[in-house]
C-alpha cells in the first residue's frame, strides 16, 4: 500500500458465517481490476457478522464496478445486506502489511467531521493507525480508521473507540479469498463508480 492508492470499501452485514458467505461473494459482478488487490475482513457478534472489503487501486484507475448479478432462482437465501461506504484516500500510513498472526485490525469509521483527530491517534500508542479520507463528496463516512494492535489490546481499544461514541467500532480478521472468485464473470449492467 503507497500513499497514491485509492480504496473502495464495500460493507456487508449478514448472518451467513465465512464458508457460505464466500460461496455467495461470486454472485458479485466487478470489473477486471477492482480485485487486483482485495482485503476482506470479517467481524462477529451475537449470531451476525460484517465483511468489509477493501478494494485497493494503484494511480489513476478510471473506474470501480461493483454490482450483485440478478437472480435467476427462486429459492430463499439468506440475506446479505450491502453498504457501498464509498472510495477513500490515505490521509495517514502507518502500516504497509497485513495484520500478524497475533496481531488484530480494528476498523472505526467516523461520521462527524468535527473530531478531534489526536484523541484517535493517541488512543493506540502501541499499535499503528492508517486513517482514510473520502477522495470523493458522497462517501457514507468522513474518516476510516484502520488500527492494528496486539490481540490482547484489541477489545479494549474498541470499548476506548465505542466510548468516542463512533457510528460503528469492532475488532476485525482477514478472510483468504479463493483465487477462482477472483475472477469477473460478467461487466454489463453495473454500477460505475466516479472517475479520480
Amino acid at each position: 500500500m503507497t500513499l497514491n492508492i485509492k480504496v473502495q470499501f464495500i460493507l456487508f452485514d449478514t448472518t451467513l458465517p465465512p464458508e457460505p458467505f464466500m460461496k455467495r461473494w461470486k454472485e458479485y459482478t466487478r470489473s477486471s481490476n477492482s480485485d487486483a488487490d482485495v482485503t476482506l475482513q470479517q467481524s462477529s457478534r451475537n449470531g451476525t457478522f460484517r465483511y468489509i472489503a477493501e478494494h485497493r487501486f494503484a494511480g489513476e484507475e478510471v473506474q470501480f464496478v461493483f454490482a450483485k448479478e440478478k437472480r435467476s432462482s427462486r429459492i430463499p437465501q439468506e440475506s446479505i445486506k450491502l453498504q457501498m461506504a464509498g472510495g477513500y484516500s490515505i490521509l495517514q500510513a502507518e502500516r504497509l502489511t497485513d495484520a500478524g498472526h497475533n496481531e488484530r485490525k480494528i476498523f472505526a469509521f467516523i461520521t462527524d467531521p468535527a473530531i478531534d483527530l489526536r484523541i484517535y491517534r493517541d488512543l493506540s500508542p502501541k499499535g499503528q493507525l492508517n486513517i482514510y479520507e473520502p477522495y470523493y463528496q458522497n462517501c457514507k463516512y468522513c474518516l476510516v480508521l484502520e488500527y492494528f494492535v496486539k490481540s490482547k489490546f484489541a477489545d479494549g481499544l474498541v470499548e476506548q473507540l465505542k466510548n468516542l461514541e463512533i457510528v460503528n467500532a469492532a475488532v476485525y480478521q482477514e478472510c483468504k479469498i479463493p483465487k477462482e472468485l477472483n475472477i469477473p464473470e460478467k461487466e454489463n449492467q453495473l454500477y460505475v463508480w466516479p472517475s479520480f
